[in-house]
């Protein structure tokens, strides 16, 4: 049974029911009419979801990296806040957490971070936030409280399936092997365990230093290479359709898609839809899924907001 039929036998069930309470005047029934009809927009709600992510790689999980931007301790504090971010809407979800990586900065925070999040249309879901993101706010590593902006960018891919090929000729693959310099105890710290990737005719590099062994971090970092890969191919199919084309200079590096004000007022705005909330405690806890539908609408629509990131708040 598809999602349609799904809900159309469980809207004629509902009426059904509602019909044979209002007749009996059975107050019971009545009660459970309303609860059938919330669940039942609940799951409307869910397709109209689904129905805006039709594109090949949308069911899958996704693959994040975090990187901060220029700016030490405060792009890299950041950088870690966002990651939190993403954290709280996957496990808000029911989503699946793993990190592959991520390499601390010196004072807080990381430099970046790879994660990846397992679940129905997490890629899909999450391919909203692939750009610059901007934070407005007093620095608490300022000793005379001043207001800073701070940059860190999000990167997100599908995870492929072992069953899809991505041909890897392992001559273009340079591999090297190193100390990790993680957290993890003795095992981890003194061998060498942490592997990075370096697919040439790309440029991709990728580090795995999660793992005490070396062949399971190169197993990873295999898994998040042949991943990105597969977005370039997806991004080159893209670039085909005029439409989508178009709204990719809204998340180019260098321009970001969304603000997040916490001085001297608080606000949220994503410059591409121009989708805003003024609870940015809520949207840090992983409040996100205002701002996915809102790009996920526009992706549709083509209706982008005016101005794009140049917008101030």
């Amino acid at each position: 049974m598809n999602e349609f039929t799904a809900l159309e036998r469980g809207f004629n069930d509902t009426q059904t029911l509602l019909d044979l309470a209002v007749e009996m005047n059975d107050a019971d029934s009545l009660k459970e009419a309303g609860d059938q009809m919330v669940v039942l927009g609940k799951q409307m709600e869910q397709a109209e979801f689904h129905k805006m992510l039709s594109e090949e790689a949308d069911p899958k999980n996704a693959i994040v990296t975090i990187n901060a931007g220029a700016g030490g301790t405060e792009s890299q504090d950041w950088a870690q806040m966002l990651m939190r971010m993403y954290q709280r809407w996957a496990q808000d979800k029911g989503f699946k957490v793993d990190l592959i990586d991520a390499l601390p900065g010196e004072e807080a925070g990381i430099k970046n971070a790879t994660l990846t999040i397992s679940g129905p249309y997490a890629y899909g879901l999450l391919k909203s936030e692939a750009g610059v993101h901007r934070l407005v706010r007093i620095s608490p590593f300022d000793s005379n409280a001043r207001r800073h902006t701070s940059f860190s960018s999000v990167f997100v891919t599908p995870e492929i399936d072992d069953d899809f090929e991505v041909v890897i000729n392992p001559a273009d693959l340079r591999i090297d092997v190193f100390r990790s310099g993680g957290k993890g105890g003795q095992g981890v710290n003194t061998t060498d365990s942490a592997v990075r990737i370096t697919h040439g005719p790309s440029g991709i590099v990728v580090v795995c230093q999660q793992e005490r062994s070396q062949i399971k971090n190169r197993d990873l970092a295999m898994k998040v290479l042949r991943s990105r890969l597969y977005e370039r191919h997806l991004e080159e199919q893209r670039k085909k359709q005029q439409s989508v084309e178009d709204s990719k200079k809204d998340i180019a590096w260098g321009s970001q898609i969304r603000s997040y004000v916490l001085h001297p007022y608080k606000m949220v705005k994503d410059h591409r839809t121009g989708f805003t909330s003024s609870s940015a405690e809520t949207t840090l806890d992983g409040e996100l899924d205002d701002f996915i539908k809102a790009y996920l609408t526009c992706r549709i629509t083509g209706e982008w907001a005016r101005g794009g990131a140049s917008d101030d708040i």
